[in-house]
């Protein structure tokens, strides 16, 4: 299974590629949904990364 440029067309308009990272190239997708319009992955990693800086301060805190 791999998520490609094919299998985009098919999806809504508006459809966004996520994907939690790290990702095998050309292997669970291809470069052009990775690098494309639709991608959010490196935004989904930043926001993670917050998320576990909050998660880790709430455990050391208490």
């Amino acid at each position: 299974y791999q998520v490609n440029e094919e299998l985009m067309k098919h999806a809504k308009e508006d459809a966004i590629f996520m994907h939690c990272l790290p990702i095998r190239r050309n292997v669970e997708a291809t470069d052009g949904v990775i690098d494309g319009t639709h991608s959010v992955i490196y935004d989904e990693a930043e926001n993670r990364l917050h998320v576990q800086k909050a998660v880790l301060m709430s455990v050391i805190s208490t």
